[in-house]
């Protein structure tokens, strides 16, 4: 599989430019991780310093966990978007037809949502600790700098942004409805929400074992979603809006 580095920056500065004239992707974008930014950083910084230092890091924990909520959430729902969304704007079919590969098409896909995805959750990342480097009290922010989430959220953002990216596409390339890939995107995001859930309220203790070997694996099926996304993907399907017939010629490339 050989893969143009031109025709995939053609297709990443095709969809940056269809992501600024989408308002759904920019409210999805500019909204939801300040509405996944507040709860957090509120309660963290009402934490008072006479607080045991059990109950202060749980909340600490709570916190930092639950600002991975953004690098699944808001990559899989614009994902989930992105071909169905495009299609029924009829701007899908003429880059369809043209020599762009499905990978190439993909991978532009992929890295045009990861980017500002994978910045929005390291600026709301980095807004949370300068809130609580200025506005908590010594306590609390020693134990938000202590903590053993916090490597995890700095390593898990690309981790998780890519995880739901390519869910969110698979979902797009089949769906023939908006509406219905996007809550089907949500949906899929719920193992590695559930996960973090369950580490949020000490069900699952996080270790750093237990976190290296969570990335590993999450590395690896992100790997393997690129591969099972492109063969999922029916240019045919998408241009014709059916199934292709019996005897069909191979996959388009």
């Amino acid at each position: 599989m050989s893969i143009s580095a031109a025709r995939t920056g053609a297709v990443i500065r095709k969809e940056v430019t269809e992501f600024r004239r989408s308002r759904f992707i920019m409210s999805t974008m500019g909204i939801f991780p300040v509405i996944f930014l507040i709860a957090p950083t509120a309660i963290t910084l009402t934490q008072k310093a006479s607080a045991p230092s059990h109950a202060l890091d749980k909340v600490v924990g709570f916190s930092l966990l639950y600002l991975l909520l953004i690098p699944v959430v808001i990559p899989s729902t614009v994902a989930a978007y992105s071909v169905v969304g495009e299609r029924d704007q009829g701007t899908l079919e003429p880059v369809l037809t043209t020599p762009v590969s499905r990978e190439e098409l993909l991978i532009g896909k992929a890295t045009a949502i990861f980017l500002p995805a994978a910045g929005l959750a390291y600026l709301m990342f980095g807004i949370f600790l300068a809130a609580v480097r200025f506005g908590a009290t010594p306590v609390t922010a020693t134990a938000v700098w202590h903590s053993p989430e916090l490597p995890a959220d700095v390593f898990f953002i690309p981790l998780l942004a890519s995880w739901g990216i390519w869910i969110g596409l698979a979902i797009s390339s089949k769906a023939s409805d908006v509406r219905v890939a996007q809550q089907l995107g949500i949906v899929a995001s719920f193992p590695p929400l559930a996960f973090i859930g369950l580490m949020s309220f000490l069900v699952i203790n996080p270790t750093l074992i237990l976190a290296a070997s969570l990335a590993g694996a999450l590395l690896v099926i992100d790997g393997a979603a690129c591969l099972v996304v492109s063969r999922l993907f029916d240019r045919e399907r998408l241009i014709t809006g059916t199934k292709p017939s019996t005897g069909t010629a191979g996959p388009a490339q």
